[in-house]
């Protein structure tokens, strides 16, 4: 098991080693999708492996029941994504695109929610923070010199840090039990950005 171990580690370093087309050093953005608006940077860490770090305000389509009745709302939001976009050096031989990464991606994407504030919620709703970890598969492609459309889904998980609503000074909806709640999370979106 140990031999089958290192020689995968040694396949997926050589693979590295072997890309001629790497990714862009660094990329400032700003896109926008139906669910909200984003500031990022991908930097390159290696040839084709980056670190996207974000910061937002969007409409969680997950974002469970502690928001029930809440209607649409808007939260900030914090990411970090590491990001492998593995089709580089292939796109590059078939004499495609890859400025601005153009290519697809896998990532594991972790979002904070912080309880700062949120847009449109009652008052006698409390802001919750949650923090999510979603394995994702993507795409980012490039239209002319700044224009970007990306896409990308995933699956994970989440840990809602739940506190209790109060009215009138009366905690609500509260469960003794736990003060945090775990939920598997659906993640997609679709976005047009500009690079700077």
């Amino acid at each position: 098991m140990k031999r089958i171990l290192l020689l995968v580690i040694l396949g997926i370093s050589l693979n590295l080693h072997a890309q001629t087309a790497t990714a862009e050093k660094s990329i400032f953005g700003a896109q926008a999708g139906f669910i909200g608006l984003w500031i990022n940077n991908e930097s390159r860490l290696v040839n084709n492996f980056v670190l996207r770090s974000e910061v937002g305000i969007e409409h969680d389509i997950a974002v469970g029941d502690q928001y029930e009745g809440a209607g649409f709302i808007f939260q900030p939001v914090l990411t970090i994504e590491p990001k492998l976009y593995y089709n580089l050096n292939k796109r590059s031989q078939n004499g495609k695109n890859i400025s601005k990464n153009s290519g697809n991606y896998v990532s594991l994407k972790t979002s904070y929610h912080p309880d700062w504030f949120v847009l449109n919620l009652d008052d006698n709703i409390t802001k919750t923070a949650d923090l999510s970890i979603v394995p994702t598969w993507g795409f980012r492609r490039v239209v002319g010199e700044h224009f970007t459309y990306e896409g990308g889904a995933g699956l994970g998980y989440r840990i809602v840090f739940l506190k209790p609503n109060y009215y009138n000074g009366v905690a609500q909806n509260v469960d003794d039990s736990s003060t945090n709640r775990n939920q598997y999370t659906p993640y997609f979106h679709v976005r047009l950005g500009y690079t700077f």
